[in-house]
Formats: structure tokens, sequence, C-alpha cells
């Protein structure tokens, strides 16, 4: 009883000061050194629509000063969302490694791949650098990992038309892979039988997805690819389990696979 009248006194004596926890923030980072995508204002309109929906408020931002310390610390994940080339600075690159190791979540969409190329860290993070594409076209995704937040709900098979990158290596090897572009399905791809294009891992207890998808403008306001986006995003941010490497947050544990199915246009642009 007597802690019940302490708890009302306070509640009554901080009325006018007392503020409501903000929301749990996302940062999106959307600098470019390089080629500049004309679909970064939709994107970041998509994300901030995923974000209402997942209990989440969003900062979009070009400006590389906000990878300090004091700032990162009150985001729960950083979307790189179609950034080229060189971003940030050295100092803002160890502040957002600590940030990182500290546990958050990163997102990376199309060109993140296509971003520091000579920084260890980001390269493990993002998990594979970008090599080349073909022309924009359809093809049909192969859906490895349909329990993920970001594959569960798409088909085994998906068609889409997008840009499809070729990555200068293989990432298998250190990811978790959730879905394969086929190669059979379009003209130009360059890695073989087995092409990864989405895919999660974690990195010092931090959790990393990646799409290549994501070049074109179509590509944020096509539900499916909505749905992609947001269970990435909303697994980065914590919000939903799923298996990328650690048994302890699978949900459920075991996965089910489809089997893997069986000249390149530009140039790196690095």
């Amino acid at each position: 009883m007597v802690l019940l009248v302490i708890f009302w006194v306070v509640l009554w004596t901080g009325r006018g000061t007392f503020s409501a926890p903000t929301a749990p923030s996302l940062l999106v980072f959307t600098r470019t050194t390089g080629f500049r995508h004309d679909s970064i204002p939709d994107g970041i309109a998509a994300i901030r629509r995923i974000a209402g929906e997942s209990g989440l408020s969003v900062d979009a931002t070009e400006d590389p000063s906000v990878f300090r310390d004091e700032n990162l610390g009150s985001y729960r994940a950083v979307v790189f969302l179609l950034t080229t080339g060189d971003v940030l600075e050295p100092e803002q690159q160890t502040a957002f490694e600590r940030w990182v190791r500290a546990g958050s979540g990163f997102v990376g969409v199309h060109s993140a791949s296509d971003t520091e190329y000579d920084w260890p860290f980001y390269g493990e993070l993002v998990g594979a650098y970008f090599a080349g594409h073909p022309a924009v076209q359809s093809a049909v995704v192969r859906v490895e990992d349909r329990m993920h937040p970001a594959t569960a709900a798409l088909p085994a098979a998906w068609a889409r038309t997008d840009e499809w990158y070729d990555f200068r290596a293989n990432p298998r090897a250190s990811v978790h892979v959730l879905a394969t572009v086929d190669e059979t399905t379009y003209a130009g791809g360059s890695m073989g039988a087995d092409h990864p294009i989405a895919w999660c891992r974690e990195v010092s207890g931090a959790r990393a997805f990646y799409t290549a998808g994501g070049h074109t403008r179509e590509s944020y306001t096509e539900p499916l690819f909505v749905a992609h986006l947001s269970g990435g995003i909303r697994w980065a941010a914590g919000l939903e389990p799923g298996f990328c490497g650690s048994a302890a947050r699978a949900v459920p544990k075991l996965i089910t696979r489809v089997p893997k199915r069986t000249p390149r246009v530009v140039k790196p642009r690095n």
C-alpha cells in the first residue's frame, strides 16, 4: 500500500515533465559517391511505411556525420539504401563498427554491395561486393528458406523484374542464403547455377540482412518485394526471430529448403 501511494505521488508530481519513451528508430542512409539511383526517394517512402507498421520511427539522411557514438545508440538498425562508393570517413567507420559489434542490426539494399570496397569490416557485414549486371529484365528467384521473415511471404519460385547483380565472389560459405536467382531464366548472369541474391548472417552478435533487389522505382510498390524488405528490416531490428547462423535465435529451428537449380553487359563500377 505504501509503495502504491509513493507511485501515485511520483506520477502526480511529475505531471508536465513526464514523457513516454520515444519509438525505436531506424537510420536510413542514402549517401552516394558513385552511381545514384533515382529510386532512392521511393525506397525511403517504402521504408517509412514499413517502419510505421512495425512501431518504428525513421531518420533518413545522406549526412555521414551522424555516424557518431552518441547518435548511433538510439537506433535499432541502420539501412544502407542504394548507397555507392566511399560514404564514411575512418572515424565514422570506427563508430559504426563499434555500434554493430554491440549487437545492432544492418540492412543492405541493392547497391549497398557497391559501397566501401576498401573497408574489410563492411565487406564482412554486407556479405559480398558487386561485380556487374546485365540489363534490367525479368527473372525467377528461387527461395531457399521460406521460414525467415524476409522470405516467409514469398512463393518458392518468385518471378519479378529487377537489375540482377553478379558478385565478385559467391558468399554462400559465409552467409545464410535466403534466395538465389535462376540464371536460366534471364540473359547475362555470370555466377552459374548457384547465384545467391538475398542472404543474412550474424556478425559479432549483430544481425545483417542483404537483398540485391531494389534497383527499380517499381520495386518499392511491389507487394512481394516490400514484404521481403519488411521482413529483413524487422529481423535486423530484432523484432522477429529467424535462423541465420545462431540456433538460439531460430524459430523454428528446422528450415524447409528447395534444391539449388541449375556475357556480362556492364563492367564493375569500382
